[in-house]
């Protein structure tokens, strides 16, 4: 663990260590691997332990940091030990660092914590920015469609962030392909791009494929995707069926051990046994696996630890893909097998 009393000095070789690719048809590049603090972040982690892996990761490279208003627990508390990070390390890289915020689900109660609405949405951008401390994000996204709102209204939102520079970039997140195609035109109207979708997409989660990764290509819209790993179920943590204390299957906090059936562990040992051909952990298959799609500019990771940090990023490290591992990926990775 760095002492808390070191001055941060980060790696001079970091951007020697990972590629970095356009965002769709934009200029602004993204690491091929990126750090989300969504489920790791928050007051109920030791800062230090949070503070390490946000180091350790721009130390190799990774530029990109994903959040989001509600992520914790509690609600904003990763805004708030993110920003607590930055203040003491990372102002002086600030100009190296793309951070994302979101907002888009239930936040704080009442009529105008939740949805798509342009007073939710710039609201909690405001918000946003006090948490982190910045003087702005690089990409502000609605985090989720909104049947409510017109979505012309949400996009409207998104646009004056970017007009009024406290976001660089207009993304959205947890859109459908037709939904997405709306967000691009009410966006054009505005005189903003779309940089970015954020969906879920992994090897039992592969919605994407079926138009979504189309309209990003045809349109020119980047793509990061989250919950590469299923949530730890593209792991070697549940491989002999049982859920180890503290995971997420053990307390229940996004699947239960009830999800660890026969289906499951034949089709993850099927990839295990692919992935140790291949001389990486079946996390690393994972991300290699998701990485091979043109759409897909980034993945996102978390992560609970420097050394689970490490063994995500060392995918990059294994050689693509070949035609025949694809294949003998495929009646591994079936939709729907998380759920």
């Amino acid at each position: 663990m760095r002492s808390p009393f070191t001055p941060y000095v980060a790696d001079d070789e970091r951007y020697s260590k990972l590629d970095y690719v356009r965002t769709g048809r934009s200029g602004l590049k993204l690491p091929r691997i990126s750090l989300g603090l969504w489920n790791n972040f928050g007051t109920d982690r030791a800062l230090e332990t949070q503070r390490d892996i946000v180091l350790r990761a721009f130390d190799r490279g990774v530029t990109h940091f994903d959040l989001a208003n509600n992520y914790g627990p509690p609600y904003g508390s990763a805004e708030e030990q993110f920003g607590r990070i930055h203040a003491a390390n990372l102002v002086p890289y600030r100009d190296e660092l793309v951070i994302s915020t979101k907002a888009g689900y239930d936040m704080r109660p009442g009529p105008y914590g939740d949805g798509g609405s342009r007073k939710y949405l710039l609201n909690s951008l405001e918000a946003s920015l006090e948490r982190t401390g910045l003087d702005y994000v690089d990409v502000f996204y609605s985090h989720r469609p909104d049947p409510e709102t017109p979505i012309e209204e949400t996009m409207g939102a998104l646009a004056t962030a970017v007009h009024q520079g406290k976001a660089l970039y207009a993304g959205i997140s947890n859109y459908g392909p037709e939904q997405t195609q709306a967000a691009i035109d009410a966006l054009a109207d505005e005189g903003v791009p779309l940089l970015i979708h954020q969906p879920r997409y992994n090897m039992f989660d592969r919605a994407p494929e079926r138009g979504l990764f189309d309209t990003l290509l045809e349109n020119g819209v980047g793509s990061i995707v989250f919950s590469p790993l299923a949530g730890g179920l593209l792991t070697n943590r549940y491989l002999s069926g049982k859920a180890p204390a503290g995971s997420r299957a053990a307390e229940g906090r996004w699947f239960t051990e009830d999800a660890l059936d026969e289906t499951y562990l034949e089709r993850v040992r099927g990839l295990n046994e692919i992935a140790e051909a291949r001389g990486q952990s079946l996390a690393q298959l994972a991300l290699t696996w998701v990485l091979r799609q043109p759409a897909v500019t980034s993945a996102l990771i978390g992560a609970s630890s420097v050394a689970q940090l490490d063994d995500s990023l060392d995918a990059l490290h294994g050689a693509g893909l070949s035609d025949d591992e694809i294949a003998a990926i495929e009646p591994f990775a079936v939709d729907g097998t998380d759920r």
